[in-house]
């Protein structure tokens, strides 16, 4: 049975992170709103209490039954959590009288508790808050300070109740991970035992036993997610299993050949349906961002449904669904008021009649790379940038046309492999080209021309929550912007956007 960690959102921005540190340290963990726990809260080793904008002193402060967990399983509240430990059971939490925003560090702590083993003199810790702790619970012994925060840390007496007002989930706490394998392995027991392999172990079994002997139906997108996914499935039910790879006329140059043929190499049992007419013919001269979205989401569904009655006896639909989605739909503040509308099978209609199944669920999406790596997927396939749903269709500002799209996939492909042939891909979370809806002057030869302009973007992230422009070689930018103005028939200029996320996005439609 593999030990688990439960995580109470709060509504921090920093939960996910939370998470992802557990995970980093092999140990299981899942996020669940503070107002709709799981029902077998003694099923979990440990609990922590993420943080959050509000203030605990507010009426309508987020307000959690801890009666199964505070004195009966280790505990640690981080900011917020900290903040309600104090509050709710005898302390005082007042405004901060000074900015507690930014870099800090532990000017003193208890090296003696096991909590503080192996933390570093001065060590730097990362604040984000508005209200501190004044005094603590009568029953609380304080633990550690910063030069502005005197009860950084605490601990309750006689129970495994930790508490910190700084957040250890963030890069700029220099110890970080090692105050929560402290708290999680040192002090709760916690065991180690969360691998790509136990994974993939695991979900195998679900899925035999899921599916019994029944058909799976996937639709495969190229991407990492839809090809993890589907060899999990693979793995599982072997030839039961039927992807279809659908080709909106809106991938990369010659990606529907492509990945069929990797996917061959994979052993899957995959259909390739070109049905690029039919979107592009519906695309021509539409403009609006979510009519594209919604024009290409529509074609997907009435295409895969289609191609999904061909196969007799499926009764499942498989889906490359990641942890990241799941948290989205069940946080505390409800699902996203921007739910992207162009998920290639998300939102499929009821009368399709299938169950789903989605081995990757509970996973973020280094997990999933690693998970393919420990079942020997091709490092090629795996090391993929993400490619938006819609494909070149939101890359295209303005109007789509044939001949935008086709001139697009060129210079897209001249800049890929550029980025290739430098040896720069792999440093790159995603990058693409945009087909940007001005004309601009310029000269080649003798004459003066008046073509389009595109734009080269590259971001670096790790899940594509936040992102930072990639600083490229002004070289490499050189010779790659020559390229695609003297290879590329229509472009005449070619700029670099060095805009990070936030504030903008890294699409730009």
């Amino acid at each position: 049975m593999q030990e688990k960690v439960l995580i109470l959102d709060f509504g921090s921005q920093y939960t996910q992170l939370i998470a992802r540190r557990v995970r980093e340290l092999f140990i299981y963990c899942e996020i669940h709103p503070f107002n709709n726990p799981p029902e077998e809260i003694s099923s979990f080793k440990a609990v922590i209490l993420s943080g959050s904008p509000f203030s605990v002193r507010s009426e309508d402060a987020p307000h959690p039954n801890l009666d199964q967990i505070k004195g009966k399983i280790p505990l640690l509240g981080i900011c917020y959590g900290a903040q309600y430990l104090a509050h709710f059971f005898g302390g005082e939490v007042s405004p901060s009288n000074t900015r507690e925003y930014g870099r800090a560090h532990l000017s003193s702590f208890n090296g003696k508790d096991p909590f503080f083993k192996g933390i570093s003199e001065n060590s730097q810790v990362w604040m984000s808050h508005a209200d501190t702790i004044l005094t603590l619970p009568s029953n609380a012994e304080h633990l550690g300070s910063t030069e502005d925060v005197a009860n950084a840390a605490y601990k309750f007496s006689n129970e495994d109740t930790y508490a910190i007002q700084f957040h250890p989930e963030v890069y700029h706490s220099s110890d970080g991970k090692q105050i929560l394998e402290n708290f999680l392995v040192g002090i709760a027991k916690v065991k180690q035992e969360w691998t790509p392999d136990s994974f993939v172990e695991m979900t195998l079994k679900e899925i035999q036993e899921k599916v019994g002997q029944d058909k799976v139906i996937l639709g495969l997108s190229g991407g990492v997610d839809s090809s993890v996914a589907a060899l999990l499935l693979h793995k599982a039910i072997g030839d039961r299993l039927n992807c279809i790879f659908v080709n909106n006329g809106l991938l990369r140059k010659n990606e529907f050949e492509e990945v069929l043929e990797q996917y061959s190499g994979m052993g899957l049992n995959v259909k390739g349906v070109d049905a690029s007419d039919q979107f592009l013919d519906a695309l021509e001269g539409v403009s609006d961002p979510e009519t594209k979205r919604k024009i290409i989401g529509k074609i997907f569904i009435d295409v895969f449904d289609s191609e999904s009655q061909k196969v007799e006896g499926a009764r499942w639909l498989g889906q490359g669904t990641i942890y990241p989605d799941v948290i989205e739909s069940i946080s505390v503040n409800g699902p996203s008021a921007t739910i992207k509308s162009h998920h290639n099978v998300g939102g499929l209609p009821e009368y399709m009649k299938l169950n789903l199944v989605e081995p990757l669920r509970m996973l973020f999406k280094d997990e999933v790379r690693r998970v393919g790596k420990s079942m020997g997927m091709d490092a090629a396939l795996l090391g993929r940038h993400p490619f938006p749903g819609p494909g070149l269709a939101i890359r295209i500002l303005g109007e789509i046309t044939r001949e935008k799209v086709r001139v697009l996939q060129e210079v897209d492909a001249l800049f890929i492999q550029g980025l290739k042939k430098w040896d720069l891909y792999d440093q790159i979370w995603q990058a693409g080209a945009m087909f940007l809806p001005v004309n601009s002057v310029g000269v080649m030869g003798d004459e003066r021309t008046y073509e389009n302009c595109v734009a080269l973007r590259a971001v670096q992230s790790t899940d594509g929550m936040t992102a930072d422009w990639v600083d490229l070689p002004y070289a490499f930018l050189q010779k790659i912007s020559n390229e695609i103005i003297n290879n590329v028939k229509g472009i005449n200029r070619v700029v670099y956007d060095i805009s990070s996320k936030p504030p903008a996005t890294i699409e730009w439609e």
